[in-house]
């Protein structure tokens, strides 16, 4: 007979959406245009044409969404603030709508006893600060910061965690090397300097955020770092390649971030490239700022060699196809297709890699508090002549997935909660609205929502502490 896992009283469950993929309402209350909207509106950016227009409709059915996530049995909410709904340049004037309805958003769910962990940045930059230079341009950060200032004195402490970013490796490489992503640039110049950029800015709004609220306030960043494998663990060359994308995937954020510098690999891997004269005196101590809690994103691995030059460079590295690669400077790598099982986003399913992750982590930053604030899968979900949507793929996903996470605490982890991506199907940016992570269903022409088996599932975890069988899935009376 075997015991179940259990967690312990205090580990926090919760689910995570942003705000682009989910608000819609693009053009009402005092919004103004984001990269994204720019981005998805251009012809051949996105799957079928798709935006985020209207997206879940979540800007008015905001009220429906809090009782779905107080009936879960959520501790925790990560929502994301849009940039432009608050502030529409970027700079200047704030917009009093936009930040009411993160007021009554947060206060919502406060009151459902529901901690708000709010990110100020996923991916929605004012098109205004991208037509200015983006964040190519050192101002951004600066504009940033006062913008996470203010978001902090009018949201207070209702907010349990300020994250800064969300994966800010997605930010400056997919959108402005590989362009795959908003604002679909191609330099990967722009995208180094795109990545001191973000991480000045994280630095500066924690500064501000605790400047603000006081020391006491809780702050945070996410990022997705890769678990990359090497196709021959016995070959020196193989085992060259795993460093040169780990340092441009992790080492690029966790070296200034955590540590206060950049890894001379990284810099003699990209000084073809750049010559880093955007780094100024000063800058990695603005950026070291103490961390409550460190998100991390964990969805699959990859597997890399080195590539000897001869034939097609293979690119399976699991994100949107581009004749630009995000992986800046390095051009002797190759990264190989993964076995099976995949998620709808062709992505393989490898729990053991959370495992090895939380793990690396914990033993390189002992004292640093972790969360996994974004872990699920997409899969072909389809509504059953009963009415019910039967996911049983994404049920052992997310089984397997928190289990690992319990794997890791064992091994002494400090992980401190979990997220489920994503509370609703949503705009998944450059695939459109063919890719569903949600655990709760939304029908894209009603925008009606329906519990997936995977959200009766998890609400029995979440009301536990005690990790379900995969078939554990009826609803709780």
């Amino acid at each position: 007979m075997t015991t179940q896992r259990t967690f312990p009283d205090d580990f926090v469950w919760g689910s995570a959406t942003a705000a682009y993929q989910i608000e819609g309402a693009a053009d009402e209350g005092g919004r103004g245009p984001s990269i994204w909207d720019t981005f998805s509106r251009t012809p051949g950016k996105t799957l079928n044409g798709d935006t985020g227009d209207v997206a879940d409709d979540h800007y008015h059915r905001w009220a429906e969404d809090v009782e779905h996530i107080a009936n879960l049995g959520l501790d925790a909410y990560r929502l994301s603030i849009s940039w432009p709904r608050v502030q529409p340049g970027g700079s200047g004037e704030f917009n009093e709508e936009g930040i009411a309805f993160y007021r009554t958003l947060v206060a919502a769910l406060a009151g459902k006893g529901v901690k708000p962990v709010v990110t100020l940045y996923h991916w929605d930059l004012p098109q205004e600060l991208e037509d200015a230079g983006g964040w190519v341009n050192r101002d951004t950060a600066y504009l940033f910061a006062e913008y996470a200032r203010r978001m902090a004195r009018e949201l207070g402490d209702t907010v349990d965690v300020w994250t800064t970013l969300n994966e800010p490796w997605c930010s400056a490489y997919l959108g402005y090397a590989s362009g795959v992503h908003a604002p679909g640039r191609t330099d990967g110049a722009d995208a180094l300097a795109a990545v001191h950029h973000l991480n000045l800015a994280h630095g500066l709004a924690v500064q501000a955020i605790r400047a603000e609220l006081g020391p006491q306030a809780k702050a945070s960043i996410t990022l997705n770092l890769h678990v990359t494998r090497a196709d021959d663990p016995s070959s020196e060359a193989d085992l060259a390649a795993v460093r040169k994308i780990d340092a441009v995937a992790n080492e690029a954020f966790l070296g200034p971030i955590l540590e206060g510098a950049y890894p001379e690999d990284l810099l003699a891997n990209t000084a073809h490239v750049t010559d880093w004269a955007f780094v100024q005196d000063g800058d990695l101590d603005e950026i070291r700022q103490p961390l409550d809690v460190l998100g991390v994103n964990y969805y699959s691995t990859g597997r890399v060699r080195h590539f000897s030059g001869e034939g097609e460079r293979q690119q399976a590295d699991g994100h949107a196809d581009s004749d630009a690669s995000p992986w800046v400077g390095i051009t002797d790598v190759e990264f190989l297709p993964q076995p099976g099982p995949h998620t709808a986003m062709g992505w393989n399913i490898e729990p053991q890699g959370m495992t090895d992750l939380l793990v690396s982590l914990h033993e390189r930053f002992p004292h640093q508090p972790l969360m996994v604030t974004e872990n699920g899968a997409a899969f072909a979900d389809e509504v059953s002549p009963d009415g019910a949507v039967h996911d049983p793929l994404r049920v052992s996903y997310l089984h397997d997935h928190i289990d690992a996470v319990g794997e890791a605490r064992d091994a002494g982890a400090d992980v401190r909660g979990y997220f489920a991506w994503s509370l609703l199907d949503n705009f998944e940016w450059s695939y459109g609205y063919e890719r569903r992570f949600g655990i709760i269903r939304v029908d894209y022409d009603t925008l009606e929502r329906t519990w997936k088996d995977s959200a009766h599932w998890y609400r029995r975890l979440a009301a536990t502490s005690v990790l379900p069988d995969v078939d554990d899935v009826a609803p709780l009376s």
